[in-house]
């Protein structure tokens, strides 16, 4: 009798501790279904990856920190890109452009500078990959629209040093589908 009370005890022991280890519902959204007159709930089940090596799950888990942190600014760089150019197509002279392209460029240098700092270089690369995602132009292509050939030509070389590229595209299919996915689950408030 009471080796039947220990084993209760601990199994209802161990099944708590199981489940306040537990974070989250393990599925991504669930669904009713009424086929032929019975119901059926469909549970999409959330993809899980696995990893045979420590180094590939430092590396994922890497790569989430840097779009938890960097999500947010390539969002921010959509919104103000849209302003910019809404406001410059209503600006009548290249000049007031000009001008205008100046003062927002201050604006930016000023508010994202600490942030832009002290980002990892992984952090800068998920960055360019983000902003390309949420603006569907390139860096290289926004420094050229916007400031000029020489200016892009000369921050592409610098970034070519460090190891980046600003011409890289985002491919959500291929190499970026991680980060696609991790964008994702951002969205959803999963992370």
């Amino acid at each position: 009798m009471k080796t039947w009370l220990l084993c209760a005890l601990l199994s209802c022991c161990t099944l708590s501790a199981a489940h306040g280890q537990y974070k989250g519902n393990g599925y991504w959204h669930r669904e009713r279904v009424v086929d032929h007159g019975d119901t059926i709930t469909m549970i999409h089940i959330l993809p899980v990856y696995v990893f045979s090596r420590k180094v590939d799950l430092r590396r994922y888990q890497k790569l989430v920190e840097a779009v938890r942190k960097v999500y947010p600014v390539a969002q921010a760089a959509r919104a103000k890109m849209d302003e910019m150019e809404a406001e410059l197509t209503r600006l009548p002279t290249k000049k007031a452009q000009r001008a205008y392209i100046r003062d927002v460029y201050a604006q930016i240098k000023e508010e994202y500078s600490p942030v832009l700092k002290k980002m990892t270089r992984t952090q800068g690369r998920v960055l360019l990959k983000l902003i390309d995602r949420e603006t569907e132009y390139t860096a290289y292509q926004i420094l050229r629209e916007f400031r000029g050939g020489f200016v892009a030509g000369f921050w592409q070389g610098v970034s070519r040093i460090f190891g980046q590229n600003l011409k890289s595209q985002y491919d959500k299919e291929g190499e970026d589908r991680m980060i696609e996915q991790i964008v994702v689950y951002y969205e959803a408030g999963l992370l």
